[in-house]
Protein backbone atom coordinates (compact mmCIF):
# COMPACT_ATOMS: atom_id res chain seq x y z
CA UNK A 1 0.00 0.00 0.00
CA UNK A 2 1.64 3.41 -1.16
CA UNK A 3 2.30 6.25 1.38
CA UNK A 4 -0.20 8.46 -0.33
CA UNK A 5 -3.01 5.56 -0.23
CA UNK A 6 -6.90 7.41 0.36
CA UNK A 7 -7.20 5.27 3.34
CA UNK A 8 -3.86 5.84 4.94
CA UNK A 9 -4.69 9.82 4.13
CA UNK A 10 -7.70 9.49 5.80
CA UNK A 11 -6.70 7.56 8.63
CA UNK A 12 -3.54 9.75 9.25
CA UNK A 13 -6.46 13.12 8.96
CA UNK A 14 -8.32 11.31 11.46
CA UNK A 15 -5.47 10.16 13.73
CA UNK A 16 -4.42 14.09 13.76
CA UNK A 17 -7.93 15.37 14.76
CA UNK A 18 -8.31 12.79 17.63
CA UNK A 19 -5.18 11.23 18.79
CA UNK A 20 -4.81 11.60 22.68
CA UNK A 21 -2.16 13.99 24.27
CA UNK A 22 -0.25 11.01 26.04
CA UNK A 23 3.21 11.92 27.94
CA UNK A 24 5.08 9.52 26.56
CA UNK A 25 3.87 10.78 23.01
CA UNK A 26 5.71 13.66 23.47
CA UNK A 27 8.49 14.44 21.32
CA UNK A 28 10.70 15.56 24.24
CA UNK A 29 10.12 11.86 26.30
CA UNK A 30 13.10 9.70 25.19
CA UNK A 31 13.42 6.56 24.91
CA UNK A 32 13.26 5.32 28.60
CA UNK A 33 9.56 6.96 28.56
CA UNK A 34 8.38 4.90 25.55
CA UNK A 35 9.71 1.85 27.28
CA UNK A 36 8.20 2.50 30.55
CA UNK A 37 4.83 3.39 29.18
CA UNK A 38 4.83 -0.04 26.82
CA UNK A 39 5.67 -2.12 29.75
CA UNK A 40 2.72 -0.52 32.03
CA UNK A 41 0.39 -0.50 29.17
CA UNK A 42 0.81 -4.44 29.00
CA UNK A 43 -2.80 -6.02 29.98
CA UNK A 44 -3.48 -2.37 31.48
CA UNK A 45 -5.80 0.62 30.08
CA UNK A 46 -3.75 3.90 29.82
CA UNK A 47 -6.24 5.22 32.30
CA UNK A 48 -4.41 3.45 35.27
CA UNK A 49 -1.17 3.94 33.75
CA UNK A 50 -1.11 7.54 33.59
CA UNK A 51 -1.05 8.00 37.14
CA UNK A 52 1.90 5.56 38.00
CA UNK A 53 3.50 6.56 35.04
CA UNK A 54 3.48 10.27 35.75
CA UNK A 55 4.84 9.24 39.21
CA UNK A 56 7.37 7.23 37.82
CA UNK A 57 9.12 9.21 35.51
CA UNK A 58 9.42 11.79 38.48
CA UNK A 59 11.18 9.41 40.47
CA UNK A 60 13.37 7.77 37.66
CA UNK A 61 13.60 9.89 34.95
CA UNK A 62 16.34 7.83 33.12
CA UNK A 63 17.46 4.18 33.50
CA UNK A 64 20.40 5.23 36.02
CA UNK A 65 18.20 6.51 38.19
CA UNK A 66 15.95 3.18 38.59
CA UNK A 67 18.88 0.97 38.45
CA UNK A 68 20.56 3.30 41.67
CA UNK A 69 17.31 1.92 43.96
CA UNK A 70 16.59 -1.61 45.27
CA UNK A 71 14.06 -3.41 43.32
CA UNK A 72 11.79 -3.70 46.01
CA UNK A 73 11.15 0.30 45.49
CA UNK A 74 10.37 -0.58 42.05
CA UNK A 75 7.75 -3.35 42.94
CA UNK A 76 6.22 -0.97 45.42
CA UNK A 77 6.04 2.26 43.15
CA UNK A 78 4.15 -0.06 40.75
CA UNK A 79 1.12 -0.19 43.04
CA UNK A 80 -1.98 -1.86 41.76
CA UNK A 81 -1.05 -2.24 37.97
CA UNK A 82 -1.33 -6.00 38.49
CA UNK A 83 1.43 -8.39 37.04
CA UNK A 84 4.33 -6.90 39.37
CA UNK A 85 6.32 -8.51 37.56
CA UNK A 86 6.46 -6.34 35.30
CA UNK A 87 8.16 -3.74 37.50
CA UNK A 88 10.79 -6.39 38.52
CA UNK A 89 11.79 -6.87 35.00
CA UNK A 90 11.77 -3.33 34.64
CA UNK A 91 14.15 -2.69 37.15
CA UNK A 92 16.52 -5.35 35.45
CA UNK A 93 16.45 -3.95 32.47
CA UNK A 94 17.24 -0.78 33.67
CA UNK A 95 20.66 -1.80 35.26
CA UNK A 96 21.29 -4.02 32.03
CA UNK A 97 21.14 -0.82 30.18
CA UNK A 98 23.56 1.18 32.71
CA UNK A 99 25.59 -1.93 32.08
CA UNK A 100 25.75 -2.46 28.69
CA UNK A 101 24.48 0.23 26.68
CA UNK A 102 25.83 3.57 28.55
CA UNK A 103 22.20 4.36 30.28
CA UNK A 104 20.73 4.63 26.93
CA UNK A 105 17.84 2.32 26.11
CA UNK A 106 19.10 0.60 22.33
CA UNK A 107 17.83 1.34 19.15
CA UNK A 108 18.57 -2.28 17.92
CA UNK A 109 15.53 -4.49 18.33
CA UNK A 110 18.01 -7.52 18.73
CA UNK A 111 19.24 -5.79 21.62
CA UNK A 112 16.37 -4.33 23.22
CA UNK A 113 15.10 -8.17 22.94
CA UNK A 114 17.87 -8.89 25.52
CA UNK A 115 16.75 -7.24 28.06
CA UNK A 116 14.53 -8.50 30.55
CA UNK A 117 10.51 -8.49 30.08
CA UNK A 118 10.85 -6.88 26.39
CA UNK A 119 9.54 -9.25 23.83
CA UNK A 120 8.82 -8.79 20.46
CA UNK A 121 5.83 -6.05 20.72
CA UNK A 122 7.75 -4.16 22.67
CA UNK A 123 11.13 -4.36 21.54
CA UNK A 124 9.39 -3.20 18.07
CA UNK A 125 7.24 -0.75 19.44
CA UNK A 126 10.33 0.97 21.40
CA UNK A 127 12.51 1.00 18.20
CA UNK A 128 9.58 2.69 16.45
CA UNK A 129 8.19 5.55 17.92
CA UNK A 130 11.42 5.82 20.24
CA UNK A 131 13.60 5.47 17.23
CA UNK A 132 11.47 6.44 14.58
CA UNK A 133 12.49 3.40 12.92
CA UNK A 134 10.24 1.46 10.50
CA UNK A 135 8.46 -1.88 12.28
CA UNK A 136 5.07 -3.16 12.19
CA UNK A 137 4.10 -2.48 15.86
CA UNK A 138 1.04 -5.19 16.37
CA UNK A 139 -0.98 -5.16 20.03
CA UNK A 140 -4.42 -6.31 20.18
CA UNK A 141 -5.30 -3.12 19.08
CA UNK A 142 -3.64 -3.21 15.42
CA UNK A 143 -4.63 -7.12 15.35
CA UNK A 144 -8.33 -6.51 15.37
CA UNK A 145 -8.29 -3.36 12.97
CA UNK A 146 -6.39 -5.42 10.58
CA UNK A 147 -8.42 -8.33 10.82
CA UNK A 148 -11.45 -6.23 10.39
CA UNK A 149 -10.65 -3.85 7.89
CA UNK A 150 -8.66 -6.20 5.51
CA UNK A 151 -9.50 -9.66 6.16
CA UNK A 152 -13.12 -9.95 7.22
CA UNK A 153 -12.60 -11.51 10.13
CA UNK A 154 -14.39 -10.06 13.86
CA UNK A 155 -10.86 -10.39 15.55
CA UNK A 156 -7.71 -12.12 14.93
CA UNK A 157 -5.89 -14.27 17.86
CA UNK A 158 -2.16 -14.24 16.33
CA UNK A 159 -1.53 -12.14 12.85
CA UNK A 160 1.86 -12.22 10.85
CA UNK A 161 4.04 -9.28 11.06
CA UNK A 162 3.78 -9.38 7.14
CA UNK A 163 0.11 -8.54 7.26
CA UNK A 164 0.76 -5.44 8.83
CA UNK A 165 4.03 -4.27 7.27
CA UNK A 166 2.75 -4.60 4.01
CA UNK A 167 0.61 -1.21 5.45
CA UNK A 168 2.92 0.76 6.21
CA UNK A 169 4.34 3.37 3.95
CA UNK A 170 7.57 2.91 2.82
CA UNK A 171 9.41 5.93 4.68
CA UNK A 172 10.34 5.44 8.61
CA UNK A 173 8.35 8.45 9.77
CA UNK A 174 5.27 7.71 8.17
CA UNK A 175 5.11 4.25 9.03
CA UNK A 176 5.51 5.42 12.57
CA UNK A 177 2.45 7.92 12.51
CA UNK A 178 0.47 4.63 10.93
CA UNK A 179 1.28 2.88 13.30
CA UNK A 180 0.54 5.06 16.19
CA UNK A 181 -3.01 5.92 14.06
CA UNK A 182 -3.78 2.39 13.74
CA UNK A 183 -3.14 1.49 17.67
CA UNK A 184 -5.48 4.58 18.46
CA UNK A 185 -7.96 3.33 16.06
CA UNK A 186 -8.73 0.41 17.78
CA UNK A 187 -8.93 1.90 21.16
CA UNK A 188 -10.98 4.47 20.19
CA UNK A 189 -13.40 3.58 17.46
CA UNK A 190 -12.71 -0.25 16.10
CA UNK A 191 -13.12 -1.40 19.84
CA UNK A 192 -13.87 -5.48 20.73
CA UNK A 193 -17.04 -4.39 21.77
CA UNK A 194 -19.40 -1.71 20.58
CA UNK A 195 -17.13 -0.28 17.43
CA UNK A 196 -18.04 3.38 16.27
CA UNK A 197 -18.24 2.54 12.70
CA UNK A 198 -19.57 5.59 11.62
CA UNK A 199 -16.67 7.32 12.74
CA UNK A 200 -14.13 5.09 11.39
CA UNK A 201 -11.52 6.19 8.52
CA UNK A 202 -11.93 2.97 6.69
CA UNK A 203 -15.31 2.44 6.99
CA UNK A 204 -16.05 2.55 3.04
CA UNK A 205 -13.44 -0.02 2.56
CA UNK A 206 -13.62 -2.55 5.76
CA UNK A 207 -14.16 -6.08 4.82
CA UNK A 208 -16.05 -6.79 8.29
CA UNK A 209 -18.65 -4.04 7.60
CA UNK A 210 -18.81 -5.36 3.69
CA UNK A 211 -19.37 -8.83 5.29
CA UNK A 212 -22.32 -7.68 7.87
CA UNK A 213 -20.14 -8.04 10.87
CA UNK A 214 -19.95 -11.83 11.03
CA UNK A 215 -19.19 -12.61 14.68
CA UNK A 216 -16.13 -13.95 16.00
CA UNK A 217 -14.90 -16.88 18.59
CA UNK A 218 -16.29 -16.63 21.69
CA UNK A 219 -14.59 -14.12 24.29
CA UNK A 220 -12.58 -16.11 27.18
CA UNK A 221 -13.20 -13.69 30.46
CA UNK A 222 -10.30 -14.32 32.47
CA UNK A 223 -11.99 -13.71 36.36
CA UNK A 224 -10.19 -12.79 39.20
CA UNK A 225 -12.04 -13.09 41.72
CA UNK A 226 -10.87 -16.30 44.64
CA UNK A 227 -7.58 -16.66 42.21
CA UNK A 228 -3.98 -17.20 43.50
CA UNK A 229 -3.55 -13.48 41.43
CA UNK A 230 -5.86 -12.09 44.02
CA UNK A 231 -4.15 -13.28 46.93
CA UNK A 232 -0.62 -12.66 46.08
CA UNK A 233 -1.87 -8.83 44.87
CA UNK A 234 -3.51 -8.38 48.79
CA UNK A 235 -0.16 -9.87 50.00
CA UNK A 236 1.59 -7.20 47.86
CA UNK A 237 -0.33 -4.89 48.85
CA UNK A 238 0.36 -5.14 52.76
CA UNK A 239 3.78 -4.54 52.13
CA UNK A 240 3.92 -1.92 49.53
CA UNK A 241 1.74 -0.02 51.60
CA UNK A 242 3.34 -0.10 54.69
CA UNK A 243 7.49 0.24 55.96
CA UNK A 244 7.55 -2.34 58.17
CA UNK A 245 8.25 -6.19 57.50
CA UNK A 246 5.38 -8.45 58.24
CA UNK A 247 5.34 -11.72 60.03
CA UNK A 248 4.53 -14.67 58.03
CA UNK A 249 1.11 -15.19 59.91
CA UNK A 250 0.07 -11.74 58.45
CA UNK A 251 0.40 -12.32 55.03
CA UNK A 252 -1.77 -15.86 55.06
CA UNK A 253 -4.24 -14.11 56.94
CA UNK A 254 -5.17 -12.19 53.59
CA UNK A 255 -6.55 -15.67 52.47
CA UNK A 256 -9.39 -17.65 53.92
CA UNK A 257 -8.10 -21.15 52.41
CA UNK A 258 -4.54 -22.21 54.12
CA UNK A 259 -3.62 -24.56 51.04
CA UNK A 260 -3.97 -21.50 48.71
CA UNK A 261 -2.38 -18.53 50.88
CA UNK A 262 0.92 -21.02 51.18
CA UNK A 263 1.25 -21.96 47.38
CA UNK A 264 0.54 -17.84 47.00
CA UNK A 265 3.06 -16.84 49.03
CA UNK A 266 5.20 -19.12 47.93
CA UNK A 267 4.81 -17.98 44.90
CA UNK A 268 6.03 -14.50 45.71
CA UNK A 269 9.05 -15.69 47.14
CA UNK A 270 9.68 -18.13 43.65
CA UNK A 271 9.29 -15.22 41.38
CA UNK A 272 11.93 -12.46 43.76
CA UNK A 273 8.48 -10.18 44.19
CA UNK A 274 9.07 -11.12 48.39
CA UNK A 275 11.98 -11.69 50.55
CA UNK A 276 12.46 -13.26 53.64
CA UNK A 277 14.39 -11.60 56.26
CA UNK A 278 16.84 -13.24 58.57
CA UNK A 279 14.81 -12.70 61.66
CA UNK A 280 11.40 -14.86 59.17
CA UNK A 281 9.98 -11.79 58.27
CA UNK A 282 8.98 -10.88 54.84
CA UNK A 283 8.88 -7.30 53.05
CA UNK A 284 9.65 -6.36 49.40
CA UNK A 285 13.15 -7.38 48.13
CA UNK A 286 15.87 -4.77 48.70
Amino acid sequence: MSSNSPELTRLVDWFAEVRRDLPWRDPAAGAWAVLVSEVMLQQTPVVRVLPVFTAWMARWPDPAALAAVPSGEAIRAWGRLGYPRRALRLHEAARLVVQRHDGQVPADVDALLALPGVGGYTARAVAAFAHGQRHAVIDTNVRRVVARWRQGRADAVTMPLTAVEELLPPTASEAVVVSAALMELGALVCTARGPVCGECPFRESCAWRAAEYPAGPPRRSQGYAGTDRQVRGRMLALLRDGTAAREESDLLAVCTDPVQAARALAGLLADGLVARRADGTFALPG
